[in-house]
């Protein structure tokens, strides 16, 4: 609009002057010693604009050419700048593309060659933001102290560097940490939505309820949380300092500190109902409970509202049974019903809602209820089963076959397990009984119980075996009178349990043997002359 506004102007101006000196015709006379120059008027007036001109465009020219190195200065400011902005770019892309390695290596070429302190600072952030990614965590803390180092004293770098470096502090699980570099921004009054949402961070990992009750607050306040967050930290938080202060009456100024909408939620209202029981207001803790469950119906909350004492017991059944008739089939509610019924001995009652509890769904608090009504109404065998099916819901019991049975284990070759007669184990003589082995064992062959009989502990049992045999042995038997390869081993090899002090192993009863024949006649005892700890050599 200027440029039309002086073109016109310009115009204007020649229009009139050229009317002017076609009217007005003269000379113009010039003295310059030692010329006299004579000329018209129009000429005079035509080289007067034209030496303007001419001084104009001359002056023009010289400022161009004196202004030469500034402008070669900017053009290689302006090129540095456009090769740091590519190098920035290519570098963001690569990482919210998740190829750190590439952004990595373009944002610390940035940081080696750019000389503007804004962008040194942004290039070490991204980096470490990089190496982070990578899990490179050494690396990521020199690149956030070269950023610290290069923000300075400048309020925003200084913000700027604290918030990415708690940011991935807390994603690495070091919120204490984290706690500790925002610090300096909490303590100078900062209230930027990203560094409250970051301390919330913080302060939850931490478990300190106070600071998360009041950060979640100001967030919600200020739109900058979802409601559905709010609340479930909230809740937490809340319960959490009222179950603190619940030793004293400091939890009075806790509760009276919450908001009414907060009072309904969840925990908060457990929390609350179980202060207002250990003081003694039955009443009060009855009203807050109704009030949470109005708003939403919890299994918790009903639960809580059934355990109270017998005098409470007539107003909350006439509570719960309003709400049966809006959730008639509604298992957690008709197991709080059965609970208050047995609180208050209404032991018919009790059975017609922990039955139609199960009804609709199997559960091992109903069965262990019903197991402790019929125990009161000295039924034991419902007793006894409810609280079978109560421990068979709560955990995964194997269901064992009534009408399989393992086959027996062959003893045969167990070389802790050999019996001459069919019912004795190592350590046991000729005397002892087979009824502390759980029974009778079947009888071995003819040559593994003469091997097995020499086989045993006690010296005495051995000899009395060896007697025994040889009377049983028929009159025309060779009598033992040399030692053979198996005498020597089971002389010298050591006796298994016995050398090592192990515990002789029992064994489970085996079916019974079938019925042994008769022994023959019995020969007259033939003397002899061998050692007791030798043997015939026969097997």
């Amino acid at each position: 609009m200027r440029t039309w506004f002086w073109t016109l102007l310009l115009t204007v101006i020649a229009v009139a002057l050229a009317v002017v000196l076609r009217s007005h015709s003269g000379n113009v006379l010039l003295l310059v010693w030692p010329w006299r120059i004579g000329m018209s008027l129009t000429l005079a007036v035509l080289l007067l604009v034209a030496a303007f001109i001419v001084l104009y465009v001359g002056l023009r020219l010289l400022a161009w050419l004196l202004a030469i190195p500034d402008r070669v200065r900017a053009w290689r400011g302006k090129r540095a700048q456009a090769r740091d902005h590519e190098l920035l770019e290519r570098g963001w892309i690569g990482l919210l593309e998740g190829r750190y390695t590439h952004a990595e290596k373009d944002l610390t070429k940035l940081l080696e060659q750019t000389k503007v302190k804004t962008r040194r600072v942004l290039a070490a952030l991204s980096a470490g933001r990089a190496a982070h990614g990578l899990g490179e965590f050494d690396r990521r803390d020199r690149l956030l102290v070269t950023a610290q180092e290069q923000a300075g004293a400048d309020p925003g770098l200084v913000e700027a560097t604290a918030t990415v470096s708690a940011d991935m502090l807390l994603d690495q699980g070091r919120a204490e940490r984290a706690l500790a570099v925002l610090a300096p921004l909490a303590d100078g009054g900062a209230r930027h939505l990203h560094t409250m949402r970051l301390l919330l961070r913080a302060h939850t990992a931490l478990n300190h309820q106070d600071q998360v009750f009041t950060l979640a607050r100001g967030l919600v306040r200020r739109n900058a949380l979802a409601r559905a967050e709010a609340d479930l930290l909230i809740d937490a938080s809340g319960a959490a300092r009222l179950r603190a202060a619940a030793g004293s009456d400091a939890w009075r100024a806790t509760w009276k500190d919450l908001k009414a909408e907060e009072r309904l939620l969840p925990e908060i209202a457990l929390a609350g109902a179980a202060a207002f029981e250990a003081a003694g207001e039955a009443n009060e803790a009855a009203r807050v409970l109704e009030a949470a469950i109005a708003v939403k119906f919890n299994p918790a909350l009903v639960a809580a509202y059934a355990r109270c004492e017998a005098e409470q017991v007539s107003r909350r059944l006439a509570k719960a049974e309003t709400w049966l008739q809006q959730r008639p089939t509604d298992p957690d509610l008709l197991t709080a019903l059965g609970m208050l019924c047995l609180n208050g001995q209404l032991w018919g009652q009790a059975e017609r809602y922990l039955l139609r509890s199960l009804s609709r769904r199997s559960d091992a608090q109903t069965h262990a209820l019903l197991g402790s009504l019929y125990d009161r109404l000295e039924r034991p065998a419902d007793a006894v089963r409810h609280w079978r099916l109560a421990t068979a819901a709560s955990m995964a019991l194997p269901v064992l076959a009534a009408d399989a049975a393992l086959p027996p284990a062959d003893t045969g070759s167990d070389p802790y397990h050999v019996d001459a007669e069919g019912g004795y184990a190592v350590g046991l003589s000729d005397t002892d009984g087979d009824t502390g082995l759980g029974g009778d064992y079947p009888a071995l062959a003819p040559a593994v119980a003469a091997s097995a009989s020499d086989y045993v502990l006690d010296p005495d049992a051995r000899v009395s075996s060896e007697q025994r045999d040889r009377a049983l042995a028929p009159e025309d038997a060779p009598l033992a009178g040399g030692t053979s390869d198996i005498d020597e081993y089971f002389d010298s090899a050591p006796i298994p349990a016995a050398a090592f002090d192990e515990p002789v192993p029992t064994y489970a009863p085996a079916p019974p043997a079938a019925p042994k024949p008769a022994p023959a006649p019995a020969a007259a005892p033939v003397p002899t002359t061998k050692p007791p700890f030798k043997d015939d050599g026969s097997i």
